[in-house]
């Protein structure tokens, strides 16, 4: 079974897409969300704190993960989950990062190499370990 930094890997170098999508594609197919692809461009705009050094591409990926992961209908019938498991989540993140905007995560975990990927893995781990917490397990299916 992959792990889901596996896949932030994958999604991250190998395919490209951004901090937000990353996270978004490895949780779709670590948690096994029926997320299609063009579901995933909802989350284009918000790389790179929607562009503007703003919340976290990542935090913001791991929000709509562990929002699919709960809500049957929408956030207001299911608020009881909701909001718990999402405080808790960035909570961790602020926690393992200092903070939850780009601005001031980018000069720290970003470098030339390997751009945000270290942000990525460390957010699927913050996910990971928050998903795990609240009993979200992954799929049984996550072979790439």
């Amino acid at each position: 079974m992959n792990s889901l930094q596996d896949f932030v890997r994958k999604y991250y170098l190998e395919d490209g897409y951004n901090c937000s999508e990353t996270i978004l594609h490895a949780g779709n197919a670590y948690y096994g969300l029926g997320l299609h692809e063009e579901d995933m461009k909802l989350l284009s705009g918000f790389g790179s704190g929607m562009y503007i050094g703003s919340t976290c591409g990542a935090l913001i990926g791991s929000v709509a993960v562990l929002s699919k992961c709960i809500v049957e209908t929408k956030a207001h019938d299911h608020l009881d989950r909701l909001r718990p498991e999402i405080s808790t989540c960035v909570r961790k993140f602020r926690e393992a990062f200092g903070s939850q905007n780009c601005a001031e995560i980018r000069p720290v975990f970003h470098s030339k190499e390997v751009r945000c990927l270290n942000t990525c893995l460390l957010a699927a781990k913050v996910l990971e370990e928050t998903a795990a917490q609240y009993g979200i397990l992954p799929s049984s299916n996550t072979e790439s």
